[in-house]
């Protein structure tokens, strides 16, 4: 209430954009893992991280992920991906321990850095590999990744070529088109398909 006892107007305060995951605290350094195996390493390392007790000093885990748009049997599913197989990002503050730490859980063959001590990342690569964006930036879209590839065989089976075989001999992944040439009574003619018309023969 107001002191003439009015009520008074809620203000609006914008809500604060999220802090840069670079100024958390500790750094970010880059580990190699076997590939195959990141998140048994992630696991693997927060496990040792809670037995060492070195939660104030390791904080954080990370396997980069992006979302990538396939085409599985004609229709489009987004799936998530590893950015990097075979490497995990790790916060921590580095010392003897936590080297010692990191480098000796199952699953992981180093740092990456020059020479014998592991190089901190940069604000900029953190930035672009955890994703992070501006207000005024658009937001990504899913990359596409088509389950086929220039000069494999394909079965049509949607449209007039329905139910034909044929060879892909270029991919629009601009227009999510391919280009395929079918074998018609003996003679390839190319035609001009959208994803969703073709699956794997």
């Amino acid at each position: 209430m107001s002191e003439d006892g009015a009520p008074e107007e809620a203000v609006e305060v914008p809500a604060p954009e999220p802090a840069s995951p670079y100024d958390l605290p500790g750094s970010w350094f880059v580990v190699h893992s076997y590939s195959g195996y990141e998140n048994k390493v992630k696991a693997n390392l927060e496990t040792r991280v809670k037995s060492m007790h070195l939660e104030g000093a390791i904080h954080d885990v990370v396997i980069p992920m992006e979302d990538v748009v396939e085409f599985k049997g004609g229709r489009k599913v987004t799936v998530a991906r590893k950015k990097f197989p075979g490497y995990i990002l790790v916060r921590m503050y580095l010392d003897d321990d936590t080297w010692y730490a990191v480098r000796n859980t199952p699953g992981v063959t180093g740092f990456v850095g020059s020479g014998t001590k592991p190089t901190p990342l940069s604000r900029r690569e953190v930035e672009r590999i955890l994703g992070v964006k501006k207000a005024e930036e658009k937001k990504e879209e899913p990359k596409f990744k088509p389950e086929w590839e220039v000069g494999e065989t394909v079965r049509v089976v949607e449209g007039p070529f329905a139910d034909f075989n044929g060879v892909i001999e270029d991919i629009n992944m601009d227009q999510s088109k391919v280009r395929v040439l079918v074998d018609i009574f003996g003679r390839e003619t190319p035609v001009e398909l959208n994803f969703d018309q073709i699956i794997k023969f």
